[in-house]
């Protein structure tokens, strides 16, 4: 069994160390006056000790209390829950024995036995363990009602730790949002305590942790496949039981408000929750397929996310001309990339950028997915005839400075949009092509005068992410002549580039964490000219270049030489053939 490594890492100020319990605490600034007082009271009262009194309370959490009597004590503490606590060790103490003694044996390393005590400093009770186990017993402190509660959970017959929540911390995630539990027969699986209510909080803690913007969970013939999507790709977390996955669907479908009993139709639903002291917004999809629902989890972790422009990892010279587009008082910026290369990121980042106290700013989305002060922000609805086209139509009814649409789908949603930014809005949007030379055919295709085209758009912003190199598992490669082809060189390149290798830092995909490139191309008059005469893509590329612009394969390709990412991932990711 693994060792879990006890916390000892509190450093409280050496002053602290000879003062009364509650003293420290309020030179800590845990409690108030007021409040020891009521815990005092409570402990002369009762002969309850003054940490166990704060604690039944609500005055303090646990994980304040434990650090300063263990630094006091100069022990080290433990948080007690089950995945601490080995079942085959467990009972090397007899129970009535453990009662007696406020201990619990939580596991064994070679002959010594790590024993959870109330009062660990207690010589007399350490000898006792050591002469009743014939193990050398190594004492950590926890707290009596935390050992209570879990001691009577430890010896019964069918006790046994749940390899998959076993480190999932009780205080890790708490739900946000008001639940309704439905009472339905065929998911009796589902109640306090549960298993499945576990597995559900262990996939969102990790998800959380491991930076994952998506999580998958798919029936298949003999399991259910649960999988994450990190830093663009999507790798198996899990595969629980097949009989699993319809509970796991309904606890999900109860989180999110979701109608349970209806598994022919999608859905659409979120809740909040906050886990390890972060607010978490996830959005749920589900889907029925032919062997049951599929769950789509999309999670909106704000703390990850920057909306500042200058953090993004925009170059400086492309940084200056996004700013000159945005300083614009009206038109058209087009933000362009496929899913999941950071466009709604780079819209909110721009927004952000030139928002103030004297500017409207309106946003049309489909979903809302980050809340923006000073902002106005509107959300699709099919189900009411709120379409991104009759939601712009109203916002211009709305006095706004700065209109933001989440994605301009169709040709007439595109009209509206060049309609307003002709009548003096800025309109920042975005629109799925690959760079930004083909984002004026695209507009073409739509039914849109070039003429129209040329006069309302003021910039475009093409983007990708790519992966960066694992610093864990980093080697050095040479080129393959057909890798120094698709990435566009003339020649096979003589200098070695970065790699990773794969480790259990990155989970063996060799890369951690992503960083964008950015191709941005300013509509000025040399533009609108080739706009207004039907040029070529390849017209619009000499234009960017004579701008000092590079296409996003140069973008990727230098970032591949400086050794940010790969050769593989530049041709992933950038490469046009």
């Amino acid at each position: 069994m693994t060792t879990v490594a006890v916390d000892q890492s509190y450093q409280a100020e050496s002053e602290l160390v000879d003062l009364p319990l509650g003293q420290r605490l309020l030179r800590a600034g845990l409690i108030n006056r007021q409040q020891l007082d009521q815990a005092l009271e409570l402990h002369k009262n009762h002969q309850v000790r003054l940490g166990e009194a704060l604690l039944s309370l609500g005055l303090i959490a646990e994980a304040d209390l434990l650090p300063l009597i263990g630094h006091h004590l100069d022990f080290p503490w433990v948080r007690l829950r089950e995945g601490l606590v080995d079942p085959a060790i467990v009972r090397t103490i007899p129970r009535e024995i453990a009662e007696q003694l406020n201990c619990l044996a939580l596991f064994k390393v070679h002959s010594q036995l790590t024993v959870a005590l109330a009062e660990p400093q207690n010589l007399e009770t350490v000898d006792l363990l050591e002469e009743l186990t014939g193990c050398q017993v190594r004492p950590v402190l926890s707290l009596k009602s935390s050992i209570e509660r879990l001691l009577a959970r430890c010896y019964e017959d069918d006790f046994k730790v749940d390899v998959v929540t076993a480190d999932l911390d009780d205080n890790a995630i708490e739900l946000k949002s008001e639940e309704v539990f439905f009472d339905t027969d065929s998911i009796q699986i589902i109640a306090d305590g549960s298993p499945v209510i576990n597995l559900v909080n262990y996939l969102i803690v990790q998800a959380v942790r491991q930076g994952a913007s998506d999580i998958h969970i798919e029936p298949s013939q003999r399991s259910s496949v649960i999988r994450f999507r990190v830093d663009g790709r999507l790798r198996e977390i899990l595969k629980p039981r097949r009989d699993l996955h319809p509970a796991v669907v309904s606890r999900i479908k109860v989180m999110a408000k979701l109608d349970i009993a209806e598994q022919r139709k999608s859905q659409d639903g979120r809740f909040h929750v906050r886990v390890d002291d972060r607010e978490v917004d996830l959005r749920v999809s589900s889907l029925p397929t032919v062997l049951g629902e599929k769950i789509v989890m999309r999670v909106l972790d704000r703390s990850s996310i920057t909306f500042d422009l200058d953090q993004l990892g925009v170059p400086e010279n492309r940084l200056t001309t996004i700013r000159k587009i945005l300083r614009r008082p009206h038109g058209l910026v087009l933000v362009t990339g496929p899913t999941g290369s950071g466009k709604t990121t780079t819209l909110y980042s721009a927004v952000e950028s030139i928002k103030h106290v004297g500017c409207n700013i309106v946003t049309v989305e489909d979903p809302v997915e980050y809340q923006l002060e000073l902002v106005n922000q509107v959300q699709v609805n099919s189900a009411r005839q709120m379409t991104f086209a009759s939601a712009l139509r109203s916002i211009l009814r709305q006095d706004p400075d700065i209109i933001l649409v989440g994605e301009i789908r169709d040709s007439e949603t595109a009209e509206v949009a060049i309609q307003a930014a002709l009548t003096g809005h800025l309109v920042l949007s975005t629109l799925h092509t690959n760079d930004s030379a083909s984002t004026i055919t695209r507009l073409r295709d739509m039914g849109i005068p070039p003429y129209k085209i040329a006069a309302s758009l003021a910039g475009i912003v093409a983007q990708r992410l790519v992966r960066k190199i694992c610093p864990k598992c980093r080697t050095s490669h040479y080129p393959t002549p057909d890798q120094a082809q698709l990435v566009g060189y003339d020649e096979l390149p003589h200098q070695p580039f970065a790699r990773g290798d794969g480790c259990p830092t990155c989970f063996d995909s060799g890369y951690v964490g992503r960083q964008g490139i950015y191709e941005v191309m300013a509509v000025n008059p040399s533009v609108r000219e080739i706009i207004s005469g039907d040029g070529s893509i390849s017209d619009f590329r000499r234009q960017l270049k004579l701008q000092g612009g590079a296409t996003l394969l140069e973008e990727a390709r230098m970032l591949a030489e400086a050794g940010v990412t790969s050769i593989d991932e530049v041709i992933r990711v950038a490469s046009t053939d």
